[in-house]
């Protein structure tokens, strides 16, 4: 299984209370680090203010994160979890992209969704539209997205975005373009536009939600004459591993406090315990067909489950 991990940006309460350069130190640190151990990628969230509710706290932007990144990292991967698509005109984010993955020489992967934190859109202004139109709009946008990085001039006409005859040079490094994923569970459109255009699909869930998400994606598949074992099926979630009950106990009491998430909250995630239990669950959605975590390890900044997760690469 492949291994990925996010890097503190402050959007999940970890960079809190820190002067701007110890916030970048931190971040630059976490990134060395994580390349060093040899984990496949990085990542990073598109959010512009704290969860579970704004503070006035740092939260850095994702893809000027993803510029940055790009050039002090020399060969891991570099990741979004996931780009919200309403933030952003979804060709002038094509662009953004196509010159990254050159500027790291092709480590991009794009990841995208229709969004969701309705705080952020009416903070920042921008109009928060249906569920369904902004799905409709996410589909334009991997439409858009797939024309502009292989196409030498761009033309969609759609019902939201319209291109004519947009160029996109320098094209990306990798073809057709970077790795496209199509995140979020939702089981009638969000699984079956991963189904007709996703690389890769990537869900928040325990066991039986990745069998069950599994078997949704599957079906759209079928329905769309497209090979399912082409589509990389991948999972997000918290990652805290003790080396022992009391260790664990003890980190998670300090991230509740740091972050004010219930105890509760993390002690019923999947990866979430001793180190034999998580690499046990790990095993587990390996074998569900679970080819790549990318783990939010909420001790990043001063613990060691980051450590302890690089003994199962």
């Amino acid at each position: 299984m492949k291994i990925g991990a996010f890097i503190p940006q402050g959007w999940r309460m970890d960079l809190n209370n820190l002067k701007p350069n110890e916030q970048w130190n931190k971040i630059i640190e976490s990134a060395n680090k994580i390349e060093k151990y040899g984990f496949e990628s990085l990542w990073v969230y598109d959010h512009f203010h704290t969860v579970p509710s704004p503070a006035l706290q740092p939260t850095y932007e994702c893809w000027s994160l993803m510029a940055a990144l790009s050039q002090t990292t020399k060969n891991i991967r570099l990741g979004q979890m996931c780009t919200c698509n309403s933030y952003r005109n979804p060709a002038y984010l094509t662009k953004v992209a196509s010159n990254i993955d050159v500027m790291s020489n092709g480590r991009l992967d794009f990841a995208i969704g229709a969004g969701w934190y309705d705080q952020e859109y009416t903070a920042y202004g921008y109009d928060y539209p249906t569920d369904g139109e902004r799905l409709k709009m996410l589909e334009e946008a991997l439409l858009i997205y797939i024309e502009m990085t292989t196409q030498d001039e761009a033309t969609f006409n759609g019902k939201y975005y319209k291109i004519n005859k947009a160029i996109n040079e320098p094209k990306p490094i990798q073809k057709p373009y970077p790795p496209l994923w199509v995140c979020g569970g939702g089981e009638k459109v969000t699984l079956k536009l991963l189904a007709k255009y996703g690389d890769y699909g990537n869900w928040d869930v325990n066991h039986e939600g990745f069998k069950h998400k599994s078997e949704v994606l599957e079906k759209h598949c079928l329905d769309v004459n497209r090979d399912f074992n082409k589509i990389g099926r991948t999972l997000h979630t918290n990652v805290i591993i003790g080396e022992n009950t009391n260790d664990l106990n003890s980190k998670i009491k300090k991230i509740s406090n740091e972050t004010s998430i219930p105890e509760s909250y993390f002690i019923k995630r999947p990866l979430v315990g001793t180190k034999d239990k998580v690499f046990e669950s790990l095993d587990k959605f390996e074998a569900l067909g679970c080819e790549y975590l990318i783990a939010y390890v909420a001790d990043i900044t001063w613990g060691d489950s980051l450590d302890i997760l690089k003994e199962r690469l």
